[in-house]
């Protein structure tokens, strides 16, 4: 964005997203209980930065006769392409990088998000993804008996005893954090959701070449590339499975969010990828979001709002995913008209196109970075060319 804004001669406005951050309605008490969370919403959000925007205009000088494009890489992607939907008068066109649009109801297969993964770690070395399937049995068989649990706390080097209570979550723990690995697969060291070297997952990998070995120490392989994600700087004492990211992402936020109207399907059969068979089950996901939250899940709520597949007789978005990302199953990877076009990016993980210029930078993200300010220069002309016409 920066690279950009100075090509395009642009003011960057980061637009904090009510509920996160500093943005809190009630201060301390913005996420008390449903009544107080009741304006966390995408839609309020929308318009918050539709307010934001007029705003501006009227208050900076310069700015009042000037096109604003939105740009948002994830949640702020999906976002980005919403807001030109919904406002097509305040903004002039939209990125959205890595935005997983249909993600919702069964508008793509509930199983396409852990398959690319899984994907993701099949290519990055031989017998990996292999040997991340045999792990969940080799924990089952494992944490049978007291001493197993015992030796899997001491080898996987936790923060805290495993009880057999806590296998589920356990085995959820290191699920996400393979995910978490797959969409932050950068060419070059990040720190975005952990301090992490360059192509992670192939460092990963490098651990699990050998699936057939025996459950013991397949778990100390499993436990060797768990710590280049949780401590590729070696300043953890031990692994916490409590968390999988750096705290300041806004979780509770978004968790209220999923449980509201954010209500994405996942599931996963272990045969065309690498996790433990699950179903989605939406009254169970309704219950915990009860228990948490008092609040239950609106599943149709978004394609109602925002219109699912039907979404051509919009225009000026930009839909860049990278094949390695996962959220890239639920995204817009086809042209839908002239205005509402695809980018992919084959070497690219979540949002690679919308961070700044690497020299490792792959030639795809390149290419796609010249494409998206093209067209942007496109949105920008026409809106001038609109307002000479008007005059």
């Amino acid at each position: 964005m920066w690279d950009v804004a100075e090509e395009l001669k642009a003011m960057l406005v980061f637009a904090e997203h009510r509920y996160y951050g500093e943005s809190l309605p009630f201060g301390p008490d913005s996420f008390k209980d449903s009544r107080h969370l009741n304006f966390l919403t995408s839609e309020q959000a929308l318009a918050d930065f539709a307010e934001l925007i007029t705003h501006l205009k009227r208050t900076i000088p310069g700015a009042g006769d000037q096109p604003v494009i939105a740009i948002g890489g994830s949640y702020g992607g999906m976002l980005a392409a919403w807001f030109r939907m919904k406002y097509p008068h305040v903004v002039v066109g939209a990125l959205a990088a890595s935005a997983p649009i249909w993600q919702f109801e069964d508008l793509v297969p509930c199983n396409v998000f852990m398959k690319i993964v899984s994907t993701d770690f099949k290519k990055s070395g031989p017998n990996c993804s292999e040997s991340i399937r045999r792990s969940w049995d080799a924990i089952n068989r494992l944490s049978n008996t007291g001493s197993g649990l015992q030796w899997l706390t001491q080898a996987l080097h936790l923060c805290s005893p495993l009880t057999s209570d806590d296998i589920q979550h356990f085995k959820e723990w290191i699920s996400e954090t393979w995910v978490n690995l797959a969409m932050v697969d950068y060419p070059y060291e990040s720190n975005f959701l952990q301090p992490l070297p360059a192509w992670p997952i192939k460092v990963v990998c490098q651990y699990l070449k050998n699936p057939t070995v025996s459950d013991s120490l397949l778990l100390e392989n499993i436990f060797q590339a768990l710590n280049i994600y949780y401590n590729y700087s070696g300043q953890a004492k031990c692994l916490n499975i409590s968390e999988t990211a750096t705290s300041r992402l806004g979780i509770l936020g978004w968790s209220y969010q999923a449980c509201t109207e954010m209500v994405m399907p996942f599931c996963a059969n272990g045969v065309d990828d690498m996790f433990e068979p699950f179903l989605w089950n939406l009254k169970q996901f309704s219950d915990e979001c009860f228990n948490q939250w008092g609040v239950r899940p609106r599943p149709s709520w978004i394609t109602t709002l925002y219109g699912g597949k039907n979404i051509s007789s919009h225009s000026n978005i930009i839909f860049s995913n990278g094949d390695l990302d996962p959220w890239s199953g639920g995204g817009v990877t086809k042209d839908i008209s002239h205005t509402l076009v695809a980018i992919t990016i084959p070497e690219g993980a979540h949002h690679l196109d919308l961070r700044a210029n690497n020299a490792y930078d792959p030639a795809s993200v390149l290419l796609a970075r010249s494409l998206e300010v093209r067209h942007m220069k496109q949105w920008i002309r026409g809106f001038h060319d609109n307002a000479r016409r008007q005059h």
